[in-house]
């Protein structure tokens, strides 16, 4: 049996029944705390791991060193960061996340949000709620013929176009690299500068930490919109807010915050111009049952031998017994 070390923060009988279709091929086992210590104390045994979605407990450089017999790990988000990929490829440990198994309730959610916004569903309903008659002076104003640019083209990013598209936007988009679609490319300052909806979905890497600073938030055109569904620390929170409170900006979404979740004081929460999600944008049943079934038929391809799936740190995806193993 493979050893299998269950990181989200659920019970291991949770844990033991999720992934009960992979039988007798490996024996679940949790750690006896859910902090760092309980993570390094639980790792030499671990030849799986699957991920926890929080980030709690992240694997980094010397989790890694930990683990002398781990041989896969799966990630059970698309997100993948606190992960230290290059230690994990060194070791030759393949990571994989789940991509694409949320896309569907992410673009919808940041399609949802530009509906709000411009429609400014949430001031008119505070509004009527607060006995006013706001029909001459809500000024909504239509998604159809907006700019929109994507910025991260994954399954995300590809959904998020496919629907913008549809609903007669004009939709480009940026990437580390350039895709095959019908969807204009741009370089990321002249997309900034040329979106009236601006849709982040990219990961958070050391390279997109900090990509929409404050000099990139003031080149986006006067009155338009910034919708996050990414991972906070991508957008300069400080920066979007003085944008906002400036009336540079006309109103912002996010689902990701710097610190989740965000404090009781954080001035994210009284901004009336930020329409508020709690990191829930791609959860949905539907996108769960996506979830738990691409982590499962990984396992499965794991323990019997097969490539995985969805590999993120360029290492094999053969999964391979370690020699201590």
């Amino acid at each position: 049996m493979w050893k299998l070390l269950a990181l989200p923060p659920l019970p291991a009988h949770s844990m033991r029944g999720l992934l009960s279709s992979l039988g007798d091929q490996v024996d679940v086992m949790v750690p006896a705390t859910r902090d760092r210590a309980g993570l390094l104390a639980a790792l030499p045994e671990a030849e799986l791991v699957v991920g926890d979605w929080s980030g709690l407990l992240a694997l980094d450089a010397e989790a890694v060193r930990h683990a002398p017999r781990l041989a896969f790990v799966q990630q059970p988000s698309v997100g993948f960061d606190g992960h230290d990929l290059a230690a994990l490829a060194k070791a030759g440990v393949p990571l994989a996340n789940t991509a694409g198994a949320n896309a569907q309730a992410v673009a919808e959610w940041c399609v949802a949000a530009a509906f709000a916004l411009l429609r400014r569903l949430l001031a008119g309903d505070a509004a009527m709620r607060a006995g006013e008659w706001p029909q001459l002076t809500l000024q909504p104003r239509e998604l159809a013929g907006s700019r929109v640019g994507v910025i991260g083209f994954g399954p995300i990013g590809a959904a998020c176009a496919r629907m913008f598209d549809v609903l007669g936007c004009a939709v480009s988009y940026w990437s580390r690299s350039r895709k095959d679609v019908p969807y204009a490319y741009r370089e990321l300052d002249d997309l900034v500068a040329a979106s009236d909806v601006l849709v982040v979905v990219l990961p958070l890497t050391d390279e997109t930490r900090g990509l929409l600073d404050s000099v990139r938030i003031a080149s986006m055109p006067p009155g338009s919109l910034l919708i996050d569904a990414a991972r906070g620390g991508i957008v300069d929170e400080r920066a979007l807010l003085a944008a906002l409170e400036s009336g540079h900006l006309a109103g912002a979404a996010l689902d990701v915050y710097a610190t989740e979740p965000p404090p009781p004081d954080d001035p994210v929460r009284s901004c009336d111009a930020v329409l508020l999600s709690p990191h829930a944008a791609g959860v949905t049943p539907q996108a769960t049952t996506r979830l738990i079934t691409c982590v499962i038929d990984n396992l499965a391809s794991a323990v019997s031998g097969r490539p995985v799936a969805n590999v993120v740190n360029g290492a094999d995806p053969q999964v391979r017994r370690r020699p201590d193993g």
